[in-house]
Formats: structure tokens, sequence, C-alpha cells
């Protein structure tokens, strides 16, 4: 066989491995280019409905696959994956606005999410404003006929105030207005954002799988989840408009988090309750932040949807350190700790600390934040006895 026909031969090869495999992890696709088996196939395919494949960025196997677990997850009926959870966010604002139109915004929102609106949709008249999350009737008195989009976050982006869901939805369907949470504390696990009272649904959901779902701090993904089915597709239009998409390998390590996704939130949960409850005797803070701790802002709005039992609080928690202690007092003690790394994001199995500078983040006046350096932490999979030691000694330098 000469060189060419070798080649052909093994870019053509006849064998097929037989039908029957089965394992725990189902097989990886992974494709741009997908064939069809003559031009009528080609012409007829449709990918919308996930009935069939035409092109890689529009599905596979694998993806399909990951979609409708998260859609079940979350409670919802169809499910959109991209590229990260701030790709999620994105989707939903560009395919739900248009000039003229206003999205409003909690104050405390993902950083992210705020800064895409005030430099990226302001630049297509796209206007905002900011609303106290804990309060309903702030949002009530802000919505106008401009108001075509609210965004919740539950809990509040890094402050961890838990905000009077049930009150903010209910204004949105009373106002016919469009609602979309970002479910990635939640993570489909603390509340089901579809199902939150009779009746009572937010429209849309985001989550940054790279967190709980993934659960290694490997993976960057996200999905937007509804239920609605035209909403579905004026999502899904933008989302092929923009060429999102995953990749396979990135879909499989998320779909082997998942089953072990549950026990791990329950783990996150209860070291975090235990932590937050041992910085609440500390001197040196004034303040704990975290939706199970009774003083903390929105407690009773946590309570009231999501019980008080493990597994419903996830694992976040900021403290605000004491005025007395600099900036760069608080600067060392991040430094000083060996555990935690310091770094972004959260979900994984190594704990993380990021000290912010919280004046810079907010705008609406009488914040329910107590003066000081704010220092979020997120809590791994650590022993709690081996976290709090490392805690303790950091301590020692701000002295």
């Amino acid at each position: 066989m000469g060189d060419k026909a070798v080649a052909t031969s093994l870019i053509h090869h006849p064998y097929r491995a037989p039908e029957g495999f089965a394992a725990p992890q189902g097989p990886v696709y992974k494709a741009s280019t997908v064939f069809f088996p003559n031009v009528a196939a080609m012409r007829q395919r449709e990918w919308k409905d996930k009935s069939a494949y035409t092109y890689g960025l529009h599905g596979t196997p694998t993806t399909y696959d990951l979609e409708e677990r998260i859609a079940t997850l979350e409670g919802g009926r169809y499910c959109l994956l991209v590229p990260s959870g701030l790709a999620a966010i994105a989707n939903v604002n560009l395919a739900l606005l248009k000039a003229g139109d206003e999205v409003l915004l909690p104050d405390n929102i993902y950083g992210p999410n705020k800064a895409l609106v005030q430099y990226q949709l302001a630049r297509w008249n796209i206007g905002y404003q900011l609303y106290d999350p804990l309060d309903a009737d702030d949002l009530r008195r802000k919505l106008s006929s401009k108001s075509k989009l609210v965004w919740l976050e539950a809990a509040g982006s890094v402050t961890l105030e838990f905000p009077d869901l049930l009150g903010l939805v209910k204004v949105c369907k009373e106002a016919g207005v469009l609602c979309a949470l970002d479910n990635t504390w939640g993570a489909g696990l603390a509340f089901n954002a579809f199902d939150l009272a009779p009746g009572l649904a937010v429209d849309v959901t985001v989550h940054a799988l790279t967190k709980y779902p993934n659960g290694g701090g490997d993976v960057l993904m996200g999905s937007v989840v509804t239920r609605d089915q035209d909403l579905h597709l004026a999502l899904l239009n933008c989302h092929m408009h923009l060429g999102l998409g995953v990749g396979g390998n990135d879909a499989e390590a998320v779909l082997r988090g998942l089953p072990s996704m549950l026990l791990r939130y329950r783990a996150h949960d209860q070291v975090t309750r235990q932590l937050a409850q041992w910085f609440q005797q500390r001197a040196e803070v004034v303040q704990v932040l975290h939706p199970a701790v009774p003083d903390s802002p929105g407690h009773r709005h946590w309570r009231d949807l999501c019980g008080d039992e493990i597994g419903r609080a996830a694992g976040l928690f900021s403290v605000v350190f004491d005025p007395r202690f600099t900036l760069a007092k608080v600067d060392a003690f991040c430094d000083a700790l060996k555990l935690f790394k310091i770094g972004y994001s959260w979900g994984g199995p190594i704990s993380l600390v990021v000290p912010y500078a919280l004046p810079t983040m907010r705008s609406l006046p009488d914040s329910p934040i107590k003066p000081g350096t704010l220092v979020r932490f997120s809590i791994g999979l650590e022993e709690e006895g081996s976290l709090r030691g490392d805690l303790e000694q950091a301590f020692g330098v701000v002295y």
C-alpha cells in the first residue's frame, strides 16, 4: 500500500466500535464538523429542539446531556451552556434588552454584571437603576415603562445580604417585567428559583457552573435556564448569534462533578457556619455576613425561603474588621494565612480569601454593612479545626 493510500485508509477507516458499552461516565463527543448522510439531511436537520446535530457549536451528545441535567438541577425546562458565568449574564442582557430599555440591578450585584451594563450596554442607549435588594418597595418605586429586566442575586455578591426574593419577584410579576436570578450561590440546592412559592417563580436563572457543579476549580462555564419556550428561543437565538459554546472536555468535567455536588455543598455549608460563628466571638471583627447568622442582613428572608438546615447556605461568608485595623494590617492578615489561598472564585476544594474595598463597590446610602475593611472567605473541603488554626495564627499579625 502506497503512502497516499495509507493516509486515506487511516482517515476513512471502516471500523466502528460495537454498540452497548456502558460505564459510570458517558462518552465525550468533541467536534466542530458534524457529518450528514446526504444533502437532504443537511437541509432538514433542526438543532434548536435538540432532535439532531448540525455543528459542534450548536451541541453534541455531551453538551445536550449536561444541559438536561442542569435544567433538572435548577427546576427549569431549557438550558444553554456558555463559556463562563459572566457569558451567561451577557447572553441574558443582550437577548432581552434593546435601545431605550432600562435594566434594574441590586446594589450588591456581582461587579462584572454592573460593569457590563455601565460600560457596554450604555453605549447602546440601555439605561439602568440600582435598587435596595432588601426593600421590595424600593424596586416598585423605581420601575417604569422603560423597565424590561430586573436582576436578582441571592445572596448578594461579597456582602451576602439575602434579598427579599419573594417580595422582589412578586413586584416583577405585578409589573409584568422579566426577572433574572444569578443562582450561583444557591446552585439549585438552597431553593428552587422556579418554584419559590405558589405562582411565584423567576423567569431566568444564570449559574456559574465554574463553582459548585464543577467543584474542582479548573473549569470555566455558565448556564442559562428557563421554563418558558418563547423566552428560551430568544435566548437561544442570541446565543447562536454570539457564537457561544463549550468544549466537550469541559462539559465532561462538570458532568463528573455533578454526582458529588450535594455532598460537597453540605460539607461547605457545615464548616462555613462553624467558622462564621467562631468569627462572631472575635474582638477584631465588628460584623459577620452570612445568611445563616441571625443578625446578618436578610437573615429572615433566607430563613423563610430556605429553612435552617445544613445544605441551604453555601460556603461563603464575609467579615468586617474593626476600623482600628488599617487596610495594611488586614492585607497582612490575609498574607499570613497558609491554608487559605488568595484568589477569586469559590466552590472548589481549597479555601480562599480576598479583601475588598467595599466603598468603591456600593452606591446606595444607608448600607447595612458596618464601617471597616471587608474580607470574604470561600470555604473549601478542608477540616474545620485546621482552617480555624490557620485563622488564629494569622490574627497574630494584626497587633
